[in-house]
């Protein structure tokens, strides 16, 4: 493992401990009545996980400010809300996956109908605990609304709506970027937008970010979709191959393999020349660049 990997492994697991805490403390205790729901909430939630968007939000603030620990509340948050996203993922009427983050699924050890009030919680959470939020009330709203919207019909929902019905349909070059813009793109938005805000950003570099969130994002969907056919359950925690099982709106699906390998190498590069004004202040996240496009999970 090269030195940058090694650095970024431990800056992430730094990372990611401290946002776990920051989760506990606003989670009800697992053994709390009913305790079928907080054991359900918590078993995907603390069961490992890159925390991508969590870290994202993090080392976008730190381009601008250094003190990342005022982050680590929204991170958090942000992190409940795609934790709902896999657990809904997985239930038989949509993916039907058995497996995430290495463990069986929520709606496998808990049924689905727990499993759906499960992933319904952490929604509920994630608003309760930004209402709450120990921030500016201006900006609180406004994060509010801006992430009652990209969740919502015409965000992630309208992205997962999108896939459903393109399953065993072949799909245009444009409903695919409308499925995985409003699945990915944008859930990957949020936390560098949020971030921005957080560390009151200048308009010029908000409009910099969100052009570089926008291709980490499809790039992110793209290997995903990559290692769905070439990984391997024991590296991705979750089962695979059932992209073209379900006949999923994949990007190899309409672009061939190849094709995507370049169309991800080229968004990442772009992403990283976004960066560049940022010289060592975006080190980590040019390495995340990195992962992303190489990861293996």
């Amino acid at each position: 493992m090269s030195k940058k990997r090694m650095l970024l492994k431990k800056d992430m697991k730094e990372k990611r401990e401290l946002i776990n805490i920051e989760i506990d403390r606003f989670l009800p205790r697992k053994d709390e009545y009913p305790k079928q729901i907080h054991k359900a909430i918590r078993h995907t939630l603390f069961a490992g996980g890159k925390r991508l968007r969590p870290y994202l939000m993090t080392n976008t603030y730190k381009l601008f400010r250094d003190d990342i620990e005022k982050t680590f509340y929204i991170a958090g948050i942000l992190e409940m809300i795609h934790t709902y996203t896999l657990i809904h993922d997985d239930l038989p009427e949509i993916d039907n996956d058995d497996y995430r983050r290495g463990r069986k699924s929520c709606h496998v050890v808990y049924g689905s109908d727990i499993a759906l009030l499960a992933g319904d919680a952490l929604l509920s959470y994630a608003f309760n605990a930004l209402a709450n939020a120990e921030i500016d009330h201006r900006l609180k709203y406004q994060m509010l609304a801006e992430l009652s919207e990209e969740t919502g019909h015409s965000g992630l929902i309208a992205g997962q709506v999108v896939d459903i019905e393109s399953e065993n349909k072949k799909v245009s070059q444009k409903t695919l970027n409308f499925i995985h813009n409003n699945k990915t793109a944008r859930m990957i938005n949020i936390p560098v937008r949020f971030g921005c805000y957080m560390a009151n950003a200048p308009a010029e570099d908000q409009k910099r970010l969100a052009k570089f969130s926008q291709k980490l994002g499809l790039a992110f969907q793209i290997v995903d979709d990559i290692l769905d056919i070439e990984g391997s359950k024991a590296t991705l925690g979750k089962s695979p191959g059932k992209d073209e099982k379900s006949h999923k709106a994949t990007f190899p699906s309409v672009y061939g393999l190849e094709r995507s390998r370049k169309m991800a190498s080229e968004l990442i590069e772009s992403a990283k020349e976004l960066l560049q004004k940022y010289d060592e202040k975006a080190k980590l996240l040019l390495m995340l660049c990195d992962f992303v496009l190489t990861r293996k999970f």
